[in-house]
């Protein structure tokens, strides 16, 4: 969604970096430069002004203090990353927990902002942190949206209360508090009260969502606003702000294409928190709001600690202690550890989406390989592994060209992916060598997946992922074949 802003603004930034004096003219250009992409990426108008006028104020006071040895370019390239977390909402912020359990979340948002779909993935999220959710159903009013629920609920593992049928039949404020009695009965912590989409402009619907607020006493009301909108997420957010009232927000369709402006400037207009994000479809693609980690995104560092994250929620406790143990005591890294591996990529999402979140990922060059990135690699590699006998996994050298061909055809693929395969193994081996002798590699470009997963660097080719998706493989050219049929699969690796 960012994609555009953060490619401006690392333009930008990128020539201040080049600059050995900077001077209160490069200043004012700069500011400009970051006005204009802000604007352009639909920021609202006073979130601008302000941020910008407080990037000017502030490097205008460090480039007169002239600090020796401190790049002046990247002392204001750290204003506004300062800036930025400050206009995103400054700090995380967690959902406030009950005294007494249940704690109950009441959801509110338009129609179609995907607020019942966020439900479901709000309760998996609550779910995986160890809680016992529950679904409570009082959008009554949008034709299946109580069946809707219930489908949502059953797909994440989360019992849904919906003894009304909905389609405008029924109550939801009574719904609401026995909801709350039936989660006490069930000893839920967590009650997820899903309510009727509206509109800013409809009065019953907005006093509707005050009895319910009233009748409940919700610990969280959360306001579902979809971020590909624009501007009218801000005025609506704000009209509800006024109207009913909510405590955080929840950004939906992050990974869309649209320019992202609302997602900058509804927590300064509304001085009220983003609090999660839905980064698509999958119920697994939804995530705490951290604004620093924002910021980093959007100009163009990275967000290597949500990918860290997402890898350790990827593989489970017994698969990454396993690995850790063989890491630790030098076992050998066979194709089954290398399966997992890929297994628990796949969980990730796309692989385009995570190496969107390495530092650099903005830079020509990295998105010049994260788009010829071939996203059913991974599934072909999955293929490839499974068609492999337990002794072929335990001793890949025992793979000569025969085997080769026999594993081609039982995974539907050529013999020059199973090649493929192969030497992305053998690079995987290789780093997790590399990492043993040298336990004190880190940072971005040498990023530890959990339970010694090898690195992340040379991303020419992906071969240090341990089996992330190389950039798309051309068959090669045909040749005469071998009447021997060992000799002909060789000539076809």
């Amino acid at each position: 969604m960012f994609d555009s802003l953060s490619s401006r603004l690392t333009k930008t930034f990128t020539g201040l970096r080049n600059r050995g004096r900077i001077n209160p003219v490069d200043i004012d250009e700069t500011c400009e430069e970051i006005r204009v992409a802000l604007l352009e990426a639909d920021v609202a108008g006073s979130v601008v002004t302000l941020l910008v006028e407080r990037v000017r104020t502030r490097s205008l006071e460090q480039i007169s203090l002239d600090k020796k040895g401190i790049n002046p370019g990247q002392q204001i390239i750290s204003i506004v990353h300062e800036e930025l977390v400050a206009i995103l909402g400054g700090s995380a912020r967690r959902l406030r927990y009950a005294k007494t359990a249940p704690t109950v979340i009441m959801l509110a948002g338009l129609q179609g902002s995907g607020k019942t779909t966020l439900a479901g993935k709000l309760a998996a999220y609550l779910k995986s942190e160890g809680n016992t959710p529950v679904l409570v159903a009082c959008d009554l009013q949008r034709p299946n949206a109580v069946d809707q629920l219930q489908v949502v609920g059953g797909s994440v593992g989360v019992p849904v209360f919906a003894p009304e049928p909905g389609n405008g039949v029924g109550d939801p404020v009574k719904v609401a508090k026995a909801g709350i009695e039936f989660a006490k009965q069930k000893v839920h912590n967590f009650v997820i009260v899903d309510t009727a989409g509206r509109l800013g402009v409809d009065k019953e619907l907005m006093e509707q969502a005050k009895n319910i607020r009233d009748a409940i006493s919700p610990n969280e009301v959360l306001f579902v606003v979809d971020a590909m909108i624009g501007q009218d997420a801000v005025n609506t957010a704000q009209a509800f702000l006024d109207g009913v009232g909510f405590d955080g927000i929840v950004l939906t369709k992050m990974d869309g294409d649209a320019r992202g402006g609302a997602a900058l400037s509804i927590a300064s207009v509304t001085n009220r928190p983003v609090m999660f994000l839905s980064t698509g479809e999958k119920s697994n693609e939804f995530e705490p709001f951290h604004p620093d980690r924002m910021a980093n995104r959007i100009l163009g560092m990275g967000d290597v600690a949500t990918l860290a994250e997402q890898a350790k929620k990827a593989l489970d406790g017994d698969s990454a202690q396993k690995l850790e143990e063989k890491f630790i005591s030098g076992e050998k890294f066979t194709f089954d550890d290398f399966l997992e591996q890929l297994q628990a990529m796949k969980k990730m999402g796309s692989m385009s989406k995570i190496l969107g979140m390495l530092p650099g990922a903005q830079s020509a060059q990295m998105k010049k390989q994260i788009a010829a990135i071939d996203e059913n690699e991974l599934t072909r590699a999955e293929a490839i592994i499974h068609s492999m006998t337990p002794n072929e996994r335990q001793e890949p050298k025992i793979i000569n060209g025969s085997r080769r061909a026999r594993i081609a055809r039982g995974s539907g693929t050529e013999v020059f992916h199973v090649n493929n395969v192969l030497d992305r193994f053998s690079a995987a081996q290789k780093a997790m060598k590399q990492m043993r002798n040298q336990p004190g590699l880190g940072g971005a470009a040498n990023l530890q997946m959990p339970g010694g997963m090898p690195s992340m660097g040379g991303m020419g080719g992906m071969g240090g992922m341990g089996g992330m998706p190389a950039a798309k493989v051309a068959p090669p050219p045909k040749r005469s074949k071998s009447g021997n049929p060992a000799k002909r699969a060789l000539e076809g690796g």
